[in-house]
């Protein structure tokens, strides 16, 4: 199976910036691929509040994680500090992608940790189907 490869965006909408907790490191002594993809849910919420929506409350609708590729690039020990960048892009219909940049500072350089991306789904929740992008959400998520 070929590696993923992450292709990230030039800009980047939204910033968070998410301490390496001791209850973060695994038996390496490093974050382990389940923190990474925390930290990204956690991203992911946080930008979603600053657009003044939740993942039950999308402009009229839900979200639902359809799927997850991420590219490891190196390692976050505890005391790191990571800054996780967020944009939407390629949208259809009902459906639209969540870049995510992860990236430490190390002696004074910024080293990438991770490249990620979610595939986010409208999904009614009552109707048990999936919905199209409001339109309201859809805007604020173009406008970087």
């Amino acid at each position: 199976m070929p590696r993923i490869k992450i292709d990230l965006p030039a800009e980047f909408a939204f910033t968070s910036v998410i301490p390496v907790r001791i209850t973060d490191i695994n038996y390496g002594n490093h974050v382990g691929n389940d923190t990474i993809l925390s930290l990204i849910h956690e991203s992911r919420v946080q930008y979603l509040h600053a657009l003044g929506y939740g993942e039950l409350s999308f402009a009229g609708t839900g979200l639902i994680m359809a799927d997850v590729g991420i590219e490891y690039k190196a390692e976050l020990h505890y005391g790191d500090v990571v800054k996780v960048s967020v944009v939407a892009g390629d949208f259809t219909k009902i459906s639209f992608d969540l870049y995510y940049k992860l990236e430490k500072e190390e002696n004074g350089k910024t080293i990438l940790v991770a490249a990620a991306k979610t595939g986010m789904v409208c999904f009614d929740y009552e109707k048990k189907k999936v919905a199209a992008i409001p339109a309201e959400a859809r805007e604020k998520l173009e406008a970087k």
